[in-house]
């Protein structure tokens, strides 16, 4: 079982020569190398296993890192500021994939000074809580002003899940992982009176939240309203296209397969999908040599445990800087650093490519999206980066 915050020896050792699977079998080529010149240029050094990146809408300025020990850093104008934004390393719980996890801010932010944090409590279980912004400082937010949204048991301390942001429709999206340990053996991703091993939407115009009346389980006895997607491992890093609103998730594996699944606004980005686990893992029964996959939505790319381990799952790129990249999804694998594109057309993964020029050193924890759109990564050796033309 493996865990993106533990870089197994085996694998990381094996660099960049990863399979990406374009068949149901799991064979395929290398992806060629993107054409596009592009690099990194580092914004950011010497943090403590820096997580996320995110910034406030239209804040030009400003990028905020999340860090996993529990604090929140600015790099301002280009500057890493001293002090940090957010410091809540007393609560959090930092073992195996615990921490402060993360980060978004509401859409309104600028009038209402709220932002939202997912961690993990000093009992390892799931807290889900918004600050407030400081009124004399805004690089500053008050520790004081913490209101708790949602919480959950977790029974083990992996499969944490992260990823928080707001979608398209102004609602929160949290995605949580099945619980940990090996297997799922409780099935959590496909119970759907579990909060576990899903992606929650919340409505959070009043404390400590409401369920949106159009959530695809409302009304419905064995289910927790709150669910959007089910059928999840560990959907670490999530994300919507800016310009469609489709939805990407990376979902980490168990011992063979990685996955990343698409679900487009046009099929409702995720609503009541289930994604199949602990029934497959990427295109593949699990743990068994058939079984009943109607009803289940399957990954648009898969790849194999043969050389990698961990899905970092990414954003498709609109910024403005590299026009060519326009369209183009960004991921990653924690064990081996690669970083890896393609191009969601059709209902399919086309283009694939990889991208030796971005890769950081050290494992890729994250992607992250400045307010303009411009894409970052995150390095566990403490760096952050922008993917930049060169």
């Amino acid at each position: 079982m493996t865990s993106f915050f533990r870089v197994p020896t085996t694998l990381a050792s094996l660099g960049f020569g990863a399979i990406l699977a374009c068949g149901s079998d799991g064979s395929g080529p290398t992806p060629p190398n993107g054409v596009v010149s592009v690099g990194l240029a580092q914004v950011a050094s010497g943090l403590n296993f820096p997580l996320y990146v995110t910034a406030p809408p239209g804040d030009a300025s400003r990028i905020f890192i999340v860090e996993k020990g529990g604090t929140i850093r600015i790099v301002k104008d280009g500057a890493l500021l001293p002090v940090p934004f957010l410091d809540i390393t007393s609560l959090v719980s930092t073992g195996s994939e615990q921490g402060l996890l993360g980060l978004t801010f509401d859409p309104q932010y600028g009038t209402n000074r709220r932002f939202v944090v997912h961690y993990t409590d000093v009992g390892g279980n799931t807290r889900l809580s918004t600050f407030l912004r400081s009124e004399a400082d805004p690089d500053l937010a008050d520790p004081a002003t913490e209101q708790l949204v949602l919480s959950a048991e977790q029974p083990y301390p992996n499969h944490n899940g992260g990823q928080i942001l707001f979608g398209p429709d102004g609602y929160l999206y949290l995605g949580l992982g099945d619980g940990g340990s090996g297997g799922d053996p409780q099935s959590r991703g496909q119970d759907l009176t579990e909060l576990l091993g899903s992606i929650l939407r919340l409505d959070l115009s009043a404390a400590p939240y409401v369920i949106p009346a159009d959530n695809p389980f409302v009304g419905i006895a064995a289910a927790r309203a709150e669910v959007w997607s089910y059928g999840l491992r560990n959907p670490w890093r999530f994300s919507f296209d800016r310009a469609t609103g489709d939805l990407y998730i990376g979902d980490v594996g168990q011992n063979e397969w990685e996955e990343v699944d698409v679900s487009s606004a046009a099929a409702g980005a995720g609503k009541g999908v289930n994604f199949g686990w602990n029934l497959m893992e990427g295109l593949h029964c699990y743990a068994s040599t058939t079984c009943d996959q109607s009803g289940l939505e399957l990954p648009v790319l898969e790849y194999g445990h043969d050389q990698d381990c961990s899905i970092t799952g990414g954003y498709v790129y609109r910024g403005a800087a590299i026009p060519d990249l326009q369209g183009t999804y960004f991921y990653s694998d924690f064990c081996s650093g690669w970083v890896r594109s393609f191009r969601y057309e059709g209902g399919k993964a086309v283009e694939p490519h990889q991208w030796p020029t971005l890769v950081p050193g050290g494992a890729v924890t994250s992607f992250g999206e400045d307010a303009a759109g411009e894409l970052y990564l995150t390095s566990s050796e403490g760096g952050v980066y922008r993917i930049v033309p060169r």
